[in-house]
């Protein structure tokens, strides 16, 4: 019966049962990895406030920090779903700051407020607040290969703009820890892909003896 089985197709299924199992493996390792994280995440905001910094990736012994920044002049706004601190819902404005003739600048989230395309009166000064990370829209691909530009350093202001509500701190129930569940996912298609096969073969084999 093994030489009547199609040597290319198991080959080819088994090297994808391998790698679909390798990546459910590889999923559990990252979600003990992301808890580890996590646990620095809760403590963060406990800690005496540290220097902010302007460029990302922003670490995890700095995420959710305490910290403070001066914007010398705003030079753009963001406006993105946001929600603020009292637990409703709205548009959070994203001041993009100039701290120095040179330099990526500093982002800082001033609150949230119901308009879209708002420009708040503001124009700059010291803030203080904490570090979290702007609002991301890269691509799932461009996670995954991790190839993307990271994410830059922001600073949610702890005192909202004229006019806003005060944006809601950053929170570690925010960060999701999905890796299980995408291990499950893999080891699933890993299963199915076998059964599918087995069958396949099954009803080759039943066929070729029948004629």
């Amino acid at each position: 019966m093994i030489r009547r089985l199609p040597i290319l197709s198991t080959l080819i299924v088994a090297i994808a049962v391998a790698v679909m199992i390798g990546l459910g493996v590889w999923q559990l390792q990252r979600s003990g990895e992301k808890e580890a994280m996590l646990a620095i995440l809760r403590a963060n905001p406990a800690k005496p406030s540290t220097r902010f910094t302007e460029v990302g990736p922003v670490p995890p012994d700095l995420l959710f920090r305490q910290s403070s920044a001066h914007c010398l002049r705003v030079v753009g706004w963001r406006d993105e779903a946001g929600r603020a601190a009292d637990g409703s819902m709205g548009f959070r404005y994203i001041a993009e700051c100039a701290t120095g003739a040179e330099g990526p600048g500093v982002l800082v989230n001033l609150g949230v407020g119901t308009k879209p395309a708002l420009k708040p009166e503001w124009t700059g000064g010291q803030v203080e607040g904490w570090i979290a990370e702007e609002p991301d829209h890269r691509s799932l691909l461009s996670r995954l290969v991790e190839k993307s530009t990271p994410l830059r350093p922001m600073l949610i202001a702890r005192t909202p703009a004229a006019g806003l509500k005060a944006a809601a701190p950053p929170k570690v129930d925010d960060v999701p820890n999905n890796h299980v569940a995408y291990a499950v996912q893999w080891f699933l298609f890993a299963g199915i892909a076998g059964v599918i096969y087995g069958l396949a073969v099954r009803k080759r084999l039943a066929g070729s003896e029948g004629s």
